[in-house]
């Protein structure tokens, strides 16, 4: 019953009045505040009001889903219906008016003729070809036509693109409404700026079509391609300045063009984008005088000065050779390559102020938004505004490193020789070769390499005590944790702009309800908490370490002797190896054991027990000495104890 009802709704045709009168229904049928997503009223609406004529609620709904498909959803139903009213009146407006059926059809290229006329001819003769493989067969014998029979395909072709016009205009005569948006974007609409290399494409082509008529557009492009990375910087930039002059008209005539279209809702950021591409733009500051940006430390100035040298080395190798020729300098080597650098940068200060002041104001926003320069402003003298992360670096500078161990340097005093020995092996299968050495290292030869290491450690721990004078790191605020933590989304929102990225992170901070700052205010009290404990262990270890609960040691502090005599026998127990035989957990019952036992003893058998046990250690004791005796009573705890433990007494008899 139900497909016959669909069927035949879909095969009823619904007259554009009917249409309208659907709309209407649907639109009394709705609240009159209609807030809630299009989904939402649609499934709570009540088709049998919206029924008319012979249209049942079914027919009604089915119609609409139709309808509905070619419009926005995005919105309420009540505005939807408005949409759906003007593509009822215009269907074809817009990306549709092709389909429309009165739209003249363009006339096909004379190739496009000879491929559609021969292709079913050539498909027969080659079956086992593929489309791609027949599109290239035929368009292979359409370049050999002559030029008698092209002329027949370019004429009809000519006859059918003069037919098109009268048909075009005659569309535009009875759809005006249809083509108006049409024409309205591309009549007056400034032409985009250029990049330096499709200027430069364009002035090619034409010299290269001279030398070579026959040549595609593929050809050309490729052969054009190749010519334009390996121009000179200097003929580059020659087209960087015409590119940028035109950017600079089109900014220009857009600016105009905006004030006269106001509908367009278009702002600087969808036009004023660059035509120069990163190199291109590094080229043309550099060009003007931008210095080159010097680098971070010393380490990164002596792999850059090295590298310049190792133009042979694979460049996957590179970074492991600097890294370690940077290990073999000496300190004072490393501080050498460390002040050069900071002069650099003072140098670079200077140079980068000279610059920016020969820029205009918009050009010194672009190249400091480029830099992420943080505080570094026009009119800034050399080491006035030292970068936020200095500090932070600084510290870590600082801080006592690891001393390395004897293996180590052993490993770094071998791996040069070793090196030229056998260059064929990896670094890694080097540094394994190298482990395998100091395994078999005799222990005497190792003990030099200890001694550097026991130095090594000596001097750290000594620089480490200079340092627990160093306040610890002042504590953050709520603002500062929630700042850092969203930075990086709103560098990228504002481009890297880094100062109002800055204002807007406080405008929302400053707009932020108490309960969206909870979390951050919690984060500041705990860093606050760390500042307090971390200045309290600094100013008085002592009282800290009691405070803890952990106990203090001292240099040259004597252990503490036991507290009574069962703690002195348990010691000497667990210290003298005789209960190595018996689980951890089962030891200290065996000593209870061996103490009840003890005390069962006289003062004769208890002397002859520790005669017995101090031959025993030196290996000198005879079996069936005089501790006979003593042997024998020493069943009796071992009967006692549990089956899965056994006694001292027990275990020097099995010895004996």
């Amino acid at each position: 019953m139900n497909g016959d009802m669909d069927t035949a709704t879909q095969e009823q045709v619904w007259a554009q009045e009917d249409l309208f009168r659907l709309l209407e229904s649907m639109k009394i049928a709705l609240p009159m505040k209609d807030v809630t997503k299009y989904k939402t009223s649609e499934s709570h609406l009540d088709w049998e009001k919206v029924a008319f004529h012979t249209y049942t609620a079914d027919m009604c709904k089915q119609k609409w889903q139709g309808v509905s498909k070619e419009i926005r959803k995005f919105r309420t139903l009540t505005e939807l219906i408005f949409d759906a009213q003007e593509y009822i009146k215009n269907p074809y407006k817009g990306k549709k008016l092709k389909k429309h059926p009165d739209f003249p059809k363009k006339p096909l290229t004379p190739y496009f003729r000879f491929f559609m006329e021969k292709r079913a001819k050539y498909a027969k003769l080659h079956p086992e070809m593929s489309n791609l493989d027949l599109t290239k067969i035929l368009s292979k014998k359409y370049r050999e036509l002559p030029e008698k029979k092209k002329k027949k395909y370019v004429e009809d072709f000519v006859k059918d693109k003069e037919t098109f016009v009268v048909s075009m205009s005659k569309f535009r005569e009875l759809h005006p409404e249809l083509v108006e948006s049409m024409t309205k974007k591309s009549s007056n609409v400034p032409e985009k700026a250029r990049t330096p290399q499709q200027l430069w494409y364009t002035h090619e082509k034409k010299a290269y079509l001279k030398t070579n008529a026959e040549a595609t557009t593929k050809i050309i492009k490729d052969s054009l391609g190749k010519q334009w990375t390996r121009l000179s910087d200097k003929k580059r930039l020659k087209w960087i300045g015409k590119s940028l002059e035109q950017h600079k008209q089109y900014e220009e005539t857009m600016r105009g063009y905006i004030q006269q279209h106001p509908e367009l809702n278009m702002n600087q950021g969808d036009y004023s984008k660059s035509t120069l591409t990163k190199a291109e733009r590094h080229l043309k500051d550099k060009s003007d005088g931008r210095p080159d940006k010097p680098p971070p430390n010393g380490y990164s100035m002596f792999c850059a000065e090295l590298m310049s040298s190792m133009k042979d080395v694979p460049s996957t190798e590179r970074m492991v050779m600097c890294s370690q020729r940077w290990k073999l300098l000496k300190q004072n080597e490393k501080d050498a390559y460390q002040k050069r650098c900071e002069q650099r940068k003072k140098d670079y200060e200077i140079e980068m102020n000279k610059f920016l002041c020969s820029l205009s104001v918009e050009e010194q926003q672009r190249v400091l938004a480029e830099q992420k320069m943080v505080g570094f402003k026009k009119g800034n003298t050399a080491g006035n505004a030292p970068p936020k992360r200095a500090s932070r670096a600084k510290a870590s500078a600082d801080k006592p490193k690891r001393p390395i161990s004897a293996m180590f340097i052993f490993s770094e005093e071998k791996r040069p020789k070793l090196q030229q020995e056998r260059s064929d092996l990896s670094e890694s299968e080097l540094t394994r070769m190298l482990a395998r050495m100091w395994n078999e290292l005799s222990d005497k030869k190792k003990e030099k390499y200890k001694r550097l290491e026991a130095v090594l450690k000596a001097e750290s721990l000594k620089k480490e005590k200079d340092d627990r004078g160093h306040l610890p790191d002042p504590p953050k605020t709520a603002q500062d944790i929630w700042q850092q933590s969203v930075i990086g989304d709103y560098l990228a929102r504002f481009k890297s702009d880094r100062p109002k990225a800055q204002k807007a992170m406080e405008a929302t901070w400053n707009s932020m309800e108490k309960k969206e700052k909870i979390m951050w205010i919690k984060k500041a009290a705990e860093d606050q908490k760390r500042y307090e404990r971390e200045l309290c262990e600094m100013r008085s270890p002592v009282t800290t370490a009691i405070a803890s609960g952990k106990k203090m040691k001292f240099e040259g502090e004597p252990k503490k002797p036991p507290s009574n005599g069962y703690q002195k026998f348990s010691q000497e127990m667990l210290s003298n190896g005789e209960l190595n035989h018996l689980p951890m957990k089962e030891r200290m019952t065996e000593i209870v054991l061996l103490e009840q036992w003890l005390a069962s003893l006289t003062s004769q058998e208890r002397h002859i027990y520790k005669e017995y046990n101090s031959q025993k250690r030196k290996g000198t004791a005879k079996p069936g000495g005089p501790n006979a005796k003593v042997k024998a009573k020493a069943k009796k705890p071992s009967e006692d104890s549990s089956s899965g433990s056994s006694s001292a007494e027990s275990s020097d008899s099995e010895s004996d």
